[in-house]
């Protein structure tokens, strides 16, 4: 398909349990023309991240779906391709909201510039955009670490989690992971520092969190729900807090899991222990603290005290196969789409 079109993908019809590539659509479009006041913005990275499988339901969220036949929300890197607006010129480049598609209009509004020439640009879409600035609000604001806890967090190697824990020892704490596979385990203590990683398809999970946290679990960050938090559950201390981020395990479920109910034991575990479990959603919640997020991140970040991985993958139209296999814990680490070649 020529880049004389405008490559877009949208939703073509409502998953039912996971996303099918037949829920997605490849269009051809016409490049928008910027008026006054506009810019036309042409994407390089796209983030792909597990809240949109949220959007591709009619269910009732805290953001509205994606309409049918509309284009897949995201958010993105762009260059600016043809500027018409006094505040942005030809080449720069921004962190907008443009969703899987080539090209958009933009009047500025939401744009964070990123300057002329970022070193790394898509690092916006990471550990300096959403998930750096998730992790950092939730453990810090939510979870409040102190030097001697031990915090737990899954999907470890994530994004979001990859970050949660090396803040968390940055603070002083004993940090466990829970992550998918013998090998994002090894990563998880050998090159981000945790004190040890757990294998969550291991068939004595529960077990070994117990042997891991023998003083107990202070601070959860709740990335996944399921069968994690199961065993999470009774090891939590009094006045333990738990921020809960996302609940990635429930994605693609169509119905409430089978088994016991453990609403009463979850209710009365809170009580008791007067344990603080709080959702947030970040830039509703923090938008106004971005800035103290984005200094003392830049800072750790040239410092070497964060590491930070990316799982990049060429080409636009294998962003519907990557995003299936995200939900299903086939990437490693934060799962950027490069869609087109800087200019």
């Amino acid at each position: 398909m020529s880049q004389e079109n405008n490559r877009r993908i949208v939703l073509a019809s409502r998953p039912v349990g996971a996303p099918v590539n037949e829920n997605f659509r490849l269009e051809s479009a016409v490049i928008p023309e910027p008026k006054d006041g506009e810019m036309l913005l042409r994407a390089i990275y796209l983030s792909l991240d597990p809240y949109m499988r949220g959007r591709m339901s009619a269910a009732e969220s805290y953001a509205d779906p994606v309409a049918l036949d509309e284009v897949m929300v995201g958010a993105t890197v762009c260059q600016v391709e043809q500027s018409n607006h006094e505040n942005f010129e030809q080449g720069e480049w921004v962190l907008a909201y443009t969703g899987w598609q080539d090209y958009a209009i933009s009047n500025g509004e939401g744009l964070v510039k990123l300057g002329k020439n970022p070193s790394h640009p898509s690092f916006a879409l990471g550990i300096m955009g959403m998930p750096g600035f998730t992790a950092y609000m939730g453990l810090l604001d939510i979870g409040q670490p102190k030097a001697g806890d031990t915090v737990v967090v899954a999907a470890a190697t994530g994004p979001v989690g990859a970050t949660v824990g090396q803040i968390a020892k940055l603070k002083g704490c004993k940090v466990v992971g829970i992550a998918g596979g013998a090998e994002k385990c090894q990563h998880a203590k050998e090159v981000l520092g945790f004190d040890e990683c757990l294998d969550h398809k291991s068939d004595d999970l529960a077990q070994q969190l117990a042997e891991a946290c023998g003083n107990g679990i202070d601070v959860y960050f709740e990335n996944v729900g399921g069968k994690v938090f199961d065993a999470v559950l009774p090891l939590l201390n009094t006045g333990a807090r738990i921020p809960v981020c996302g609940l990635i395990s429930q994605y693609n479920a169509t119905s409430l899991p089978e088994g016991p109910d453990r609403m009463s034991m979850l209710v009365a575990t809170l009580l008791i222990k007067r344990i603080k479990m709080q959702g947030f959603i970040i830039f509703d919640d923090y938008a106004h603290r971005y800035d103290e997020f984005a200094t003392q991140m830049g800072q750790w970040l040239a410092e070497g005290k964060i590491k930070y991985k990316e799982h990049l993958v060429d080409g636009f139209e294998n962003t519907p196969e990557a995003f299936m296999g995200l939900l299903e814990g086939k990437n490693f680490g934060k799962l950027v789409i490069k869609m087109n070649e800087p200019k």
